[in-house]
């Protein structure tokens, strides 16, 4: 187990060092200088002055520097836990500014991925065994599974915000409220959640149901499902085994699902002008903040990372031949 343990953490401590160092390439690849966009800001018109700032903001920035250590100096303010300063919201530090978006962001991603996986796989396990439900679910869930975020976020949008008028269609919360510990602000912000949770919810239920009805239809017309129906093992404990092991895979793509679904994040946050970590990349990419884009693509490359982690330790606990392998390695 500890040996096990120390390879795993070795690849992800490869891992991270890998993709921190893309993290600090890619946002330098854009075109566009974000000096020059700070100054188009200003709107200062005078040579000198502009000339005056450029070098006050390429030395607090550190863009006066060569590359190589710009990158060093990256790294160390970076175990120091400083991820910079935003060029977009200059002089607020990138931490902070990601600390406000991420609560949004992991308020609506935690319930639609968690929620949608546990009744996605139990819509799928029953539509295995129920012709009916089979008949009726997999259409659906083709229909919801090839059904692009930002389409269905729009049609929620339209539907229950600006025709029934149920749910607001835009912001976290109501802009003449301030964010204070009271009821009436937190009806409002579960208000301003709903739509993007269901918007996730609803098209991630769909590939859930599919693949664990069609895991479960493999399993049971695998061998050892015959072999024991042929010992005449009661139908309950066949299929008791048939879904534990179609969960495998399963739980493999919740892990993935972590990491990709920001993409679809992203895309529903900007629909619904929701305040979240997609919005926030959106605006450092058009406003060309390399530090902001660093630090908010730094928390996802560790929240994937984590929960692949983490998802590894689970395997052990739910697949017992991982842990005849590790015993087997051990020995």
């Amino acid at each position: 187990m500890r040996t096990y343990l120390l390879r795993k953490l070795a690849i992800y401590v490869l891992t991270f060092v890998v993709a921190v160092t893309l993290n600090w390439v890619l946002p330098r690849l854009m075109p566009g200088d974000p000096i020059q966009t700070m100054l188009s800001r200003a709107a200062v018109a005078h040579p000198e002055s502009i000339a005056a700032m450029r070098d006050y903001y390429e030395r607090v920035f550190g863009l006066d520097l060569p590359l190589w250590q710009q990158y060093v100096n990256y790294w160390g303010e970076l175990l120091r836990g400083n991820l910079g300063t935003s060029v977009w919201l200059f002089p607020a530090p990138v931490s902070e500014i990601i600390g406000g978006a991420v609560p949004y962001t992991l308020a609506v991603m935690l319930p639609s991925i968690l929620l949608s996986w546990v009744v996605g796989n139990r819509i799928g396990a029953l539509a295995a065994r129920s012709r009916w439900l089979d008949n009726t679910v997999l259409p659906v869930g083709y229909v919801l599974t090839a059904m692009p975020y930002m389409w269905l976020a729009i049609v929620l949008a339209w539907s229950l915000g600006i025709v029934a008028g149920w749910f607001p269609v835009a912001g976290g919360y109501d802009f003449t409220l301030a964010p204070t510990w009271t009821w009436k602000f937190a009806v409002d912000l579960l208000q301003h959640w709903f739509l993007p949770f269901l918007s996730l919810f609803v098209v991630q239920l769909g590939g859930w149901a599919i693949g664990m009805r069609n895991l479960i239809i493999y399993e049971l017309e695998s061998d050892y499902t015959n072999y024991l129906d042929a010992l005449g093992a009661p139908r309950r404990l066949v299929r008791g085994y048939a879904f534990r092991n179609a969960m495998l895979p399963q739980v493999t793509g919740l892990a993935l699902q972590l990491g990709t679904i920001v993409g679809g994040a992203l895309v529903t946050e900007v629909v619904f002008a929701y305040p979240g970590l997609g919005k926030l990349i959106l605006s450092a990419i058009q406003n060309q903040d390399y530090f902001l884009l660093q630090g908010a693509l730094l928390f996802i490359v560790l929240g994937v990372l984590v929960a692949n982690f983490v998802i590894d330790l689970v395997y052990v606990l739910v697949d017992p031949r991982t842990r005849t392998g590790m015993q087997g390695a051990t020995a």
